[in-house]
């Protein structure tokens, strides 16, 4: 019997039974593809998810069709105090602060966290503007978005910070750059021809680092400096240095170890940094050690290096007796005529030199009962020994996508790193750019809150960005692998809030990075630290299960953020300017 409308409406069942095949395909085809796209494909030798390996270029995005409501989170409040614009939770935590028994050792400057975490939102400055784009924001940032004027009058004599109108302009002064940093960058490369910036030097550590001038001049080099300074008297530093869009963060060489690996960076660097290296039986000093790579040098420019009072001949005799008590040669000593010196230190290649000392003083570190992590762990009082077979990383960029001479010696660990770039240059290539409605071009400041190899980071290369690598510091330790290949990053724990000002990034990145997060702590808690550290305007990417951003969306939904989630496997969400309303 043919198959004719005339035939259908004599047989009715016969129409309702091919309606009911046809739906009965369609769940079955659409259930499929769903559940290929929500599922993270894991491998047993490796604790990186895969992307979906059926994905091309031709792949259309479509927003969820769901949305959560937000019940029950609706009654958000404003962080509280005049000062609660630049708040900080675990840098601000007055109250322990206060009765700390001691300040000796810049206790009142490190990490107190309050507990429980605050369940405020940090209020916008009055006037707060989307910031300059870069590169115009090297040299000039709005005033209201870090309307502190401090630096302005403190070092006003030093081109640290001018202000003009409705600007702060950074001039490239220094308290060491009298002529400006491009004369001091060239006069280190003068002193240390083999520097080759760019090149064998990419990853530096500027200790104490001001505004950021000599990070962000570097940048035309194509060296990442990680600069730091501690939240103290010279108002804001690290704040104008990240609205700038230099890399940056809070800390301080105090009582505990720095958040970064052990042989880590290429070169290290202190102009009038305020250390006092030979403190504490020198253990600020062999903290720069623990970090600095075999081969590398550190830098000091400081009164002490060209100056001949009684203080300062005291201070250069202990620095001299330290450095050659943990084998590090001078390798230029040099005055300017601007004024300045400086003395340029080089690292041990191995440890045979600390074998054949005097006097075991300080001693080498038993690697037996040494801690392997760098998140509340104490100074060292010894020296951390050097590797075996230590050698420099291949020449910027090919360090990027070669080997790294930390990664694991175990028998798929070369595999698995290879595989993890090729997988996340495909992510960023057929997902991140241009398929999630991210404008890049408003895109500087980027974190990626859960970095694994730093796949991502080495796939957004190309763009005039830079990204902050974070490595949780309850996950594998990859972070040494991280500083190999040419990037930067730090040790965190999601679970407390980061040492950066509130405002301080345009793009935050996570890959499955809340499903272990939210087996210690509330996701509650990282969704209003994204918040903080977030610029109105600035995007999130999560990658993650079906059902972890369903429970995140519902989140972003009550903080006025606009969310979509692409192919069940991907939420962006947008942050807007909305604050709750302040009481009166």
């Amino acid at each position: 019997m043919p198959l004719s409308v005339q035939n259908l409406r004599r047989y009715p069942f016969i129409a309702s039974l091919i309606l009911l095949l046809i739906s009965v395909a369609f769940f079955i085809l659409t259930t499929n593809t769903s559940q290929t796209l929500r599922q993270p494909i894991i491998t047993k030798t490796s604790p990186f998810r895969d992307i979906v390996s059926n994905v091309t270029n031709s792949v259309t995005y479509v927003a969820s069709d769901e949305v959560d409501s937000g019940e029950g989170l609706d009654n958000w409040k404003v962080c509280p105090g005049p000062l609660a614009v630049d708040y900080i939770p675990c840098l601000d935590n007055w109250k322990v602060i206060k009765s700390l028994k001691s300040r000796r050792h810049m206790e009142h400057r490190e990490r107190h966290c309050p507990v429980p975490n605050p369940r405020c939102l940090v209020p916008l400055p009055v006037g707060y503007k989307v910031p300059v784009s870069w590169p115009k924001s090297r040299d000039m940032i709005w005033f209201d978005n870090v309307p502190h004027l401090k630096l302005v009058e403190y070092k006003k004599e030093q081109n640290w910070v001018k202000r003009s109108g409705d600007y702060l302009l950074f001039p490239g002064g220094g308290t060491q750059f009298k002529e400006g940093v491009n004369h001091y960058i060239q006069y280190i490369e003068k002193n240390l021809p083999k520097i080759g910036w760019g090149k064998r030097t990419r990853v530096i550590l500027d200790v104490g680092c001001g505004v950021a001038s000599f990070g962000g001049y570097l940048m035309d080099k194509d060296v990442m400096t990680m600069s730091f300074a501690p939240k103290d008297e010279h108002e804001a530093q690290i704040q104008f240095a990240l609205e700038r869009g230099i890399p940056a963060t809070l800390s301080v060489i105090g009582t505990q170890r720095l958040t970064f690996p052990d042989n880590a960076f290429d070169l290290i660097h202190c102009a009038r940094c305020r250390v006092h290296w030979d403190g504490d039986g020198g253990k600020p000093l062999l903290e720069l050690n623990r970090i600095l790579r075999p081969g590398g040098v550190f830098i000091w420019s400081a009164t002490p290096v060209y100056r001949d009072d009684e203080r300062d001949k005291k201070v250069w005799e202990s620095m001299v007796a330290l450095t050659e008590s943990i084998c590090w040669k001078v390798v230029a000593k040099s005055f300017d005529s601007s004024g300045i010196g400086l003395v340029i230190y080089e690292k041990p290649l191995s440890s045979s030199c600390y074998e054949s000392r005097k006097q075991n003083n300080p001693p080498l570190c038993d690697g037996n009962i040494r801690p392997n992590t760098s998140w509340y762990t104490p100074l060292d009082g010894c020296i951390s020994e050097i590797p075996v077979k230590s050698t420099w990383p291949k020449p910027w960029p090919q360090r990027l996508k070669s080997k790294p001479l930390s990664l694991s010696t175990g028998p798929d660990a070369e595999r698995i790193f290879h595989e993890d770039t090729r997988r996340w240059s495909e992510v960023v290539r057929n997902f991140y750019i241009g398929g999630l409605g991210v404008n890049w071009s408003s895109v500087r400041n980027v974190m990626d809150m859960n970095a694994g190899y730093g796949g991502f980071a080495a796939a957004l290369t190309d763009l005039p960005l830079w990204v902050m690598n974070v490595v949780p510091v309850n996950g594998p330790d990859t972070l040494p692998v991280i500083y190999d290949r040419g990037l930067i990053g730090i040790y965190h724990d999601w679970c407390e809030s980061l040492n950066t000002y509130p405002r301080t990034y345009d793009l935050l990145h996570s890959s499955f990075l809340f499903g272990n997060l939210t087996q210690r702590c509330d996701m509650l808690d990282g969704a209003i630290e994204m918040d903080r550290i977030l610029r109105p305007g600035g995007v999130v990417i999560v990658e993650d299960t079906i059902e972890m951003l369903k429970k995140l969306k519902h989140v972003l939904w009550s903080l006025h953020w606009s969310t979509t989630i692409h192919h069940q496997r991907f939420l962006v969400g947008k942050k807007g300017f909305w604050r709750p309303q302040t009481e009166s």
